[in-house]
């Protein structure tokens, strides 16, 4: 009975989300509720253990840097500069957008990119009077290919290169960034054959552009350079946080914190947490939330457990599967939670007679990044983009979304069969 309800409540809250029809942070938080008073799990169970409030902890603390720094005009000074670089061309903004974007996500994390990137272009895309989209749909789908790439740049990624000692930065450099950097460039042509005839130049807004005094926009105050000094502190610690045996989320809030006390004469604490995307914030908990219904009732385990039965254990077979599944599957719910179910699952795989383990982590680190294309809410940077959006009057439908992502997933899932097979399954086959 619990199972059944625990789905209904999920199905039904994400019907809603894909109609549009109410708030989706309202449905996710309805969905969390009714999972309470169905007994499907109890507060606290749903407070301590479902909700990744280390994630939460990190989205809050960018959003407070991002503010605080906007005040400054730097993102209105970078965004004029990047646009007069490109001479307003609407085509080189886009492929640059979906470089920098992919770049940070590897380096940084993708939430953070998009969280520093997107207010940038929103500003570009007004100023020229581009249509939005095209350019936060391709940062969506950058972030979540370039954060495939290495160890620290999407949250699957971490927690597969925690569970597994051998897995380590150079890994996934040498393993997973070859197969996430063809899929890159696949993607920029992908979206400038889509949207080539749909962001046009106006040449009038351009001569505009270039006149514009981009120095102009920046408020040269303390708070100028305390925002930097902080932000690029934070993007240090991020970049040294294996180093440093600091976690990420205590480098976002450190940061925030301290960059909160360096310019509250200046700017009231209150204006800032105005410009903090609540909508965003709890969205994703009623999502942990439901998907801890999910959890509770054995659902993902199952389906774990599923992969391994459906193939007899033949070791290619389940590698190819648990690519499939985990692409497919991350596309309906976050990566995050899917993941932490699969983790223990691959690890009892060495029961089952499979030594070399190392093609299913690649397998499962590719389908999970490479899956949260499909929807608005397969991962978490598709859910913090369309937040920024929706707060600067751009929303992004879900279905819209979907129909650009799902296709490119199930492009790349079948590129990246190819690659794990010919990689790995080949040479492992051809072994006496």
């Amino acid at each position: 009975m619990e199972i059944i309800l625990a789905s209904l409540i999920f199905i039904i809250c994400y019907i809603f989300i894909m109609t549009e029809k109410v708030n989706r942070a309202i449905v996710t938080m309805a969905g969390g509720t009714l999972l309470l008073l169905t007994g499907i799990y109890t507060t606290e169970r749903m407070f301590m253990h479902y909700i990744d409030w280390n994630t939460i902890a990190l989205l809050f603390s960018m959003m407070v840097l991002i503010a605080i720094t906007e005040k400054t005009g730097l993102f209105s000074f970078i965004a004029i500069r990047f646009a007069q670089k490109v001479k307003g061309a609407p085509l080189p903004l886009l492929l640059g957008a979906g470089i920098l974007t992919g770049l940070g996500s590897a380096l940084l994390d993708n939430v953070t990119t998009v969280l520093i990137f997107v207010p940038v272009m929103l500003k570009i895309t007004k100023l020229l009077k581009l249509p939005a989209f095209p350019y936060l749909i391709t940062i969506i789908f950058s972030s979540n290919i370039g954060g495939a790439a290495t160890l620290i740049g999407d949250p699957p990624n971490i927690m597969i290169g925690q569970a597994v000692d051998h897995l380590t930065f150079s890994s996934f450099l040498v393993h997973v960034a070859p197969i996430a950097l063809i899929m890159f460039f696949i993607m920029l042509l992908m979206v400038t054959l889509l949207f080539r005839k749909k962001i046009k130049r106006h040449s009038m807004d351009t001569d505009e552009l270039l006149r514009l005094n981009a120095s102009a926009y920046l408020k040269k105050s303390p708070m100028l350079y305390q925002s930097v000094s902080v932000l690029v502190m934070t993007i240090s610690g991020f970049l040294l946080h294996a180093f440093i045996h600091v976690e990420l989320t205590t480098i976002a809030l450190s940061g925030a914190i301290l960059l909160l006390l360096l310019t509250e004469r200046e700017l009231a604490t209150e204006k800032i947490f105005e410009k903090v995307e609540w909508v965003t914030l709890f969205f994703f908990i009623g999502l942990f939330t439901l998907v801890g219904g999910l959890e509770e009732v054995g659902i993902i385990d199952e389906l774990a457990r599923a992969i391994v039965l459906s193939t007899d254990g033949d070791y290619v077979q389940t590698t190819l599967l648990i690519l499939w599944v985990s692409g497919l599957f991350s596309g309906i719910v976050d990566n995050i939670p899917f993941v932490a179910a699969m983790i223990p699952v691959v690890q009892e795989f060495e029961s089952y007679g499979m030594v070399y383990l190392d093609p299913i982590w690649w397998s499962l680190a590719l389908g999970a990044c490479l899956g949260g294309n499909a929807t608005l809410v397969g991962a978490s940077a598709n859910v913090v983009v369309a937040g920024l959006a929706e707060g600067a009057k751009q929303k992004i439908s879900f279905v819209r979304f979907m129909l650009y992502g799902f296709p490119l997933v199930i492009l790349s899932l079948i590129i990246v069969t190819i690659y794990i097979y010919f990689r790995y399954l080949i040479p492992y086959m051809g072994q006496p």
